[in-house]
């Protein structure tokens, strides 16, 4: 048994039999993978790991099956390990900056496909590890959602689970925001038919500290991504990294590459493997200076839900087209390549934290989402509003950024949504 020091958590116990996992190479190179990508450049405490993560994963987790033990859930020592090497090796086929590369940029394929969880959990120090513990198949099908019964994969990866209840507490006390959750939600986890669940009842009458508890959590969770991971700074600088990796593809930079690095060993080979390409030398010099582009068009959801899925389906969707775009407006510009970036997320902004199961009579566990509870429904509907497209331009170029506005609007066909730079005309279709 070890016993770490964790800033957010205290002393976390990790159980002997768990160590050999940990200090394998592929688990160590999470100490090179930031949490929150380019967050630290907006701030600048944000430096903390997925190795950080995942030993606090684990930490939450054994916490968890505490609580449930006590509640008279029979556990034996065998499922409890492979819970806990689950939750420890969770983020192991987490690439560099991977969020915005994969899911932003959608360069590859999700780091929890079956495929890459695959590769990870069956080869290299690690995949020897887990056949040598007899872990391999159980840890894998866990992870891969094939679990029967499924709450021990919810413990991990569920609405409200251990994965959440780390990353919660540790992207704001690494970022100086000062939010947490009440610790004691931990009492009220339970299982019924197979699911976890939240007790929200006693005598067949609601608990409602434990109902607004868990609302504060969707509070929590929407106040770091209005703050945090959608932040406009943050999202420049992860579409400037994406953008260079996707130019580096473009030379023959592979998935199987990505694997193997860190964050700075990523930036590193993109400065002289790569470095001959202008688009990557430009992109990867103004990082390094902080010239973090800027916004110079900004689309909301006030373009309408038809409008913004056709968006999404042409800018997000189709990697070809959203070349297109930036060539377009290069070109009618007269701007260098590397000066533009076109970024479009994905058009599910959904809070699914919502969908968190509570029992609050005696009939069965209900989401949360089904009790109509009105400021559920108003945190949902601000978090679905946190969905911008942008374009965003190197900041020496800021002087022409009506020029570049009005380019952006006659080829996306939409009016501006940035204050400063709105139209007084409405364009009409894509």
């Amino acid at each position: 048994m070890k016993v770490f020091r964790d800033p957010v958590h205290g002393d976390l116990v990790l159980p002997a039999e768990l160590l050999a996992l940990l200090d394998t190479r592929e688990i160590q190179r999470l100490r090179g993978i930031r949490q929150l990508g380019t967050a630290s450049l907006v701030y600048p405490g944000a430096v903390h790991t997925r190795f950080d993560h995942s030993l606090g994963t684990c930490a939450v987790a054994s916490r968890m099956l505490d609580v449930l033990e006590k509640a008279g859930v029979g556990l034996d020592p065998e499922p409890r390990r492979v819970i806990l090497a689950a939750a420890l090796v969770h983020d192991v086929a987490h690439i560099p900056f991977g969020h915005t590369i994969e899911d932003e940029r959608r360069l590859f394929p999700r780091h929890d496909s079956p495929a890459r969880l695959r590769r990870l959990l069956r080869h290299g120090e690690l995949g020897r590890e887990l056949r040598r513990q007899g872990l391999t198949e159980p840890v894998q099908a866990l992870l891969e959602g094939r679990a029967d019964p499924p709450w021990p994969g919810e413990v991990i990866s569920g609405t409200v689970c251990a994965d959440l209840l780390d990353y919660l507490a540790r992207d704001a006390f690494f970022c100086g925001l000062p939010q947490r959750y009440d610790e004691r939600i931990f009492r009220n986890f339970r299982i019924q038919d197979g699911h976890l669940y939240l007790e929200a009842e006693k005598d067949g009458i609601i608990r409602e500290d434990v109902v607004s508890e868990v609302i504060n959590l969707l509070r929590l969770r929407y106040f770091l991504t209005e703050r945090v991971y959608f932040h406009h700074t943050k999202t420049a600088s992860g579409a400037m990294v994406s953008r260079a990796v996707e130019q580096a593809t473009r030379m023959g930079l592979t998935l199987e590459d990505l694997l193997s690095l860190t964050d700075e060993r990523l930036l590193a080979l993109l400065e002289t493997r790569y470095a001959q390409d202008p688009v990557v030398a430009r992109l990867t010099g103004a990082l390094a200076s902080r010239r973090l582009f800027k916004r110079a068009y900004v689309l909301t959801r006030a373009v309408g839900e038809e409008r913004r899925l056709e968006l999404v389906e042409r800018f997000h969707a189709d990697p070809d087209r959203r070349q297109q775009a930036e060539e377009h407006l290069l070109r009618r510009l007269r701007l260098a390549e590397g000066d533009l970036v076109v970024y479009c997320p994905a058009a599910g902004m959904q809070l699914k934290e919502a969908e968190v199961r509570l029992k609050v009579d005696l009939g069965p566990p209900r989401t949360l989402a089904s009790l109509n509870i009105p400021e559920v429904a108003v945190l949902r509907g601000k978090h679905e509003g946190l969905w911008r497209f942008y374009v965003f331009v190197a900041p020496e170029r800021m002087g022409r950024v009506r020029q570049i506005s009005r380019e952006c609007e006659e080829y996306f066909g939409q009016a501006n949504h940035l204050p400063a730079l709105q139209s007084p005309q409405m364009y009409l279709g894509l």
